[in-house]
């Protein structure tokens, strides 16, 4: 279903369990209205691929998802060819007596559909739902593969030599995500609406954390995200995201834990943070002081 609005749009993806700022509510609901990609930038963790995760279920339909890396080529994204059935084809038609043609090897059923060739089609289990595609972490794919994408960003559509040009009878909505590990070209992101992802202000994660582990106590949501936003203040290599955040009330929960104290914060901050520099900058002392400046 298609937001009439932007508080609409605030309001079913809370629904769903995500709490978008306004301004990334305001972006998703131009390119669903605009029929323009999505390109979310920012650090780790802040949910940007959970945004597209959230919008395939506002829209009533399955997501699909490229999940970008060095090497990435047209075969694993967009389509590639049975050619076991296709050479079984050819020798049924030898048999009849047929002379071999294009039809012949190249039918619809003997292509192997991938994530954006699947993006351009109806959803064969809804059809009247307009299909999400997330490209994640398109920071990770080389740069000739940038290039390929343009044409698809462009006019949703897919040039295939053998079959001809694919076009999408309705625009999905294409979600492209970056960790900014490297610069991504001017041409791809002059295709999208841009927004940047930051790391949200504490009311915001309390309400993420709620609905992510209610299992947690209220009391120890508000010490757990308010010690977070402590050490996202610190020089870390990686301050945690929201995943981490919620990873880490679930793990507390799960220990029995009840209150926050420097042993229980110690025992548990390799649920935070991933790097042994950052967690060596963290001794007793300096979680005891956090966690005073956290009350």
């Amino acid at each position: 279903m298609q937001s009439a609005s932007i508080d609409d749009t605030l309001a079913q993806l809370e629904a769903r369990g995500y709490f978008a700022s306004r301004e990334l509510a305001t972006a998703l609901f131009l390119a669903l209205r605009m029929e323009r990609p999505l390109f979310l930038e920012g650090e780790p963790g802040v949910g940007k691929t959970e945004l597209a995760k959230a919008a395939a279920a506002m829209l009533g339909t399955t997501l699909l998802r490229l999940q970008c890396y060095e090497g990435l080529d047209t075969a694993s994204a967009l389509y590639e060819w049975d050619y076991p059935r296709q050479i079984m084809a050819l020798r049924l038609a030898e048999a009849a007596g047929e002379k071999p043609r294009n039809d012949t090897l190249y039918r619809d059923e003997f292509l192997l559909k991938r994530p954006l060739l699947q993006a351009l089609q109806l959803d064969p289990n809804n059809p009247a739902a307009r299909r999400v595609l997330l490209i994640d972490e398109i920071d990770r794919a080389d740069e000739p593969f940038e290039a390929f994408l343009l044409e698809l960003l462009s006019d949703f559509q897919v040039s295939i030599p053998e079959y001809g040009t694919v076009r999408a009878s309705t625009p999905p909505l294409v979600v492209i995500t970056s960790n900014r590990t490297r610069e991504v070209h001017d041409a791809l992101k002059r295709r999208c609406l841009y927004q940047w992802l930051g790391y949200p202000d504490r009311a915001r994660e309390l309400a993420i954390v709620a609905a992510r582990a209610p299992e947690t106590s209220t009391e120890l949501q508000h010490r757990a995200v308010a010690f977070v936003h402590q050490l996202r203040t610190m020089d870390l290599f990686k301050a945690p995201g929201i995943a981490e955040t919620i990873d880490w009330c679930r793990a507390l929960s799960a220990l029995a834990v009840t209150e926050l104290d420097p042993q229980s914060v110690q025992d548990t901050l390799g649920v935070l943070l991933k790097y042994q520099d950052d967690l060596a900058q963290l001794d007793a002392q300096r979680i005891a002081q956090t966690l005073a400046l956290a009350e």
